[in-house]
């Protein structure tokens, strides 16, 4: 297994993790193609089972923990705010969710957010958002919602519906209507809706789940003229790909170019569920009391949680970092595919990387976790590199030993 400065420390457990997968399957869904693998305890890059291995941690949780495990801040703030309050529902106001909305919109083009639970759900709220505006100027046929080919928005039905893959949406027809899908990168396609009827458009500026596959600027440039111009709500899926990951905190910074509406979550949270919408003032007035709500969206402990996660990531210092462990982990993914026929392509923007091979990545990320370190898949040829935005150079270099071995 990988090594590392560990301050979690191997224990003997009454239950080892092959008793504790058999007793997972027998009362939880099957859902997820789950490893069986239980983890334990973590800090930093590093998790360790039940059987005391410890892994290197190049998913993070799917990009959720962008600190690492058990970073010292966001523990105290989590622990501290457990032992004031925890939750007092929207019917009242509280410190730490005003202050998170204050951080989150500071020096940007958004004036207004809205707190809930996930990534879907955040997408739902989005959705709700734009299709009461835009009904409020152009009508009530406008309804139709452009998403685009190789997405992937969440599991929700409003978002399954938005999502442009059909492998995630076999089995539960019919979906939410008008919702239709368009070819990702190619702004002709988009051309053939009338824009009298279209309420928005939904883009990840990195597709995550799709392959690790970037917009082009020109593409996105053209979209937000449209928008623009036939007033669409532009909506930016930043959910996996947003809260530094990218290098910059919202993704569209690298391309200069920004929507009406981004969705946010995973990093956002750093491990504790938590989703968001921000919004321009213009976007963000077409909701009144009583149009949406979320019981537990930005409840104090969440809110707590994700102001520890900006309080390190919202800062250029930090931001900086991110880029020069890309670039560090880009080399070395580029020079490992030099070496490796099956290795097609790289691509990727700041700690969200993808290599693209030329066979089934599953037994290869099985392997890795074998050898200590765990990756995830982004389809069936992808590799996806998210580790936590605090790796060093020297954990990457691990990693990309491990995964040379794997591919060996």
């Amino acid at each position: 297994m990988g090594t590392s400065s560990l301050s979690i420390t191997s224990l003997a457990h009454p239950a080892q993790s092959a008793d504790l997968v058999e007793r997972g399957k027998k009362v939880l869904m099957q859902t997820y193609a789950t490893q069986s693998i239980v983890l334990s305890q973590g800090s930093g890059a590093y998790v360790i089972d039940f059987d005391g291995n410890k892994y290197l941690d190049f998913a993070s949780g799917i990009a959720v923990n962008a600190l690492g495990h058990c970073h010292p801040a966001y523990v105290e703030a989590v622990s501290s705010q457990l032992l004031k309050l925890s939750h007092c529902s929207n019917l009242y106001y509280n410190l730490p969710a005003i202050e998170l909305a204050e951080k989150l919109i500071d020096a940007s083009p958004f004036s207004r957010a809205f707190f809930c639970n996930s990534g879907a759900e955040a997408i739902e709220a989005a959705l709700k958002l734009s299709r009461k505006y835009t009904k409020k100027y152009k009508g009530e046929q406008c309804t139709t919602v452009l998403t685009m080919s190789n997405s992937f928005h969440g599991r929700t039905y409003g978002a399954m519906s938005a999502t442009g893959q059909t492998k995630y949406q076999n089995g539960y027809a019919p979906l939410v209507p008008d919702f239709k899908t368009v070819v990702f990168n190619d702004f002709d396609s988009l051309l053939v809706h009338d824009p009298d009827t279209v309420a928005a458009i939904v883009i990840e500026p990195v597709q995550g789940e799709g392959g690790v596959h970037l917009v082009d600027p020109l593409f996105l440039k053209k979209v937000r003229d449209y928008c623009t111009a036939q007033k669409v709500v532009l909506i930016f899926d930043e959910i996996q790909c947003g809260i530094g990951r990218s290098g910059k905190f919202f993704a569209w910074e690298n391309f200069g170019i920004a929507p009406d509406v981004v969705a946010l979550a995973k990093g956002l949270g750093g491990g504790f569920p938590i989703g968001a919408i921000l919004a321009t003032e213009e976007v963000a007035s077409a909701f009144n009391p009583g149009d949406h709500g979320s019981t537990f969206g930005g409840n104090p402990l969440a809110a707590s949680a994700a102001l520890a996660c900006l309080s390190e990531i919202k800062n250029e210092g930090f931001l900086r970092q991110v880029r020069a462990s890309a670039e560090y982990l880009e080399a070395a993914l580029l020079a490992l595919q030099a070496q490796v026929p099956a290795i097609k392509a790289w691509r990727g923007l700041g700690l969200m990387q993808g290599l693209e091979l030329d066979c089934p990545v599953k037994p290869i990320v099985q392997r890795c976790a074998e050898l200590g370190l765990l990756l995830v898949g982004a389809g069936e040829n992808v590799i996806r590199f998210l580790p936590p935005l605090t790796v060093s150079f020297e954990e990457i270099d691990g990693a990309i030993a491990m995964l040379s071995m794997a591919l060996a």
